[in-house]
């Protein structure tokens, strides 16, 4: 039987040490602009992101070390973009993995300049990969304006205003699906995958994203911060629109179901060795943090 917490663990420590390798030392100058880099980037977390990007690759052909300079770059864009979404100017959030948020630690100032630090360096990683053209491709429609940054500019602008799906399903797909469809696009494609191998992963990437996101809004209606390593409740308290206050608790659980359905249905197309992914899917769906 698969067993995904060894699966998890085992690409963690491989994702952590490629990490820890790739960020300038903490006594580097400026050492205060790098530390806090390093502070964000190595606070833990789960690695979903450079998981899936591993994953993807797996599952046609490739391999860890094929995957690592992509994996890493996506963890280090996800994390730019939680430094900059925590900030005051947008989410205010005080906690993060169970840690003062970066600009609470270093300074707002010195957030954002680690964040765009860690943007840039996302870019550089993939500049060294192989099909580095592609891959920087990838990456930068997913983190742009019509994809992650768009996502948050759009949920920021929906803050009161009566909760509408199809603007919510854009929010989330942009915000949350399009980075994780593309980290299974990238894998794929440093593995050589086909067109129509790319295209399946990229749909389920898309549906695991907005299901994670779906899974987000119920979290923090239901969890504690102590549970999570964040805030909770904050979505009410800002009245942002998301599936909790659209449908509800339960309607929302449903939903999150359903796309876990459709992923695996999606990913079930391919001939390769999809075990992983499919457990994947399985744990964002029924993920408690």
């Amino acid at each position: 039987m698969f067993d995904l917490k060894h699966y998890m663990d085992e690409k963690r420590v491989r994702v952590n040490a490629a990490l820890e390798n790739c960020l300038p030392n903490e006594n580097e100058p400026p050492a205060l602009l790098h530390q806090a880099m390093r502070y964000s980037v190595l606070a833990g977390g789960k690695r979903l992101r450079p998981i899936l990007v591993i994953a993807s690759a797996e599952a046609f052909g490739g391999s860890t070390d094929d995957a690592l300079t992509p994996a890493t770059a996506v963890e280090c864009l996800h994390t730019y973009s939680l430094i900059h979404d925590d900030l005051p100017a947008m989410d205010d959030d005080d906690l993060r993995r169970g840690k003062p948020t970066l600009h609470k630690a270093f300074g707002e100032a010195n957030a954002i300049l680690a964040g765009d630090s860690l943007l840039t360096l996302a870019f550089e990683l993939l500049a060294g990969a192989a099909e580095a053209a592609r891959l920087t491709g990838e990456l930068a429609r997913a983190a742009g304006s019509r994809g992650l940054a768009g996502g948050q500019f759009e949920d920021l602008a929906s803050e009161g205003a009566l909760p509408e799906l199809e603007a919510l399903i854009r929010i989330h797909s942009r915000k949350t699906g399009c980075l994780l469809s593309a980290a299974c696009r990238m894998g794929a494609i440093t593995a050589g995958a086909g067109d129509a191998e790319i295209e399946s992963v990229s749909l389920y990437g898309a549906k695991i994203g907005l299901a994670f996101q779906i899974v987000d809004d119920i979290l923090n209606a239901t969890s504690t911060t102590q549970a999570l390593g964040k805030a909770t409740g904050s979505d009410a308290d800002r009245k942002k629109m998301s599936y909790v206050a659209l449908t509800g608790i339960d309607a929302a659980r449903n939903k999150a179901r359903t796309l876990l359905d459709e992923a695996i249905s999606e990913i079930e197309k391919t001939p390769g060795s999809i075990t992983p992914l499919v457990a994947l899917a399985h744990y964002i769906a029924d993920r408690t943090s």
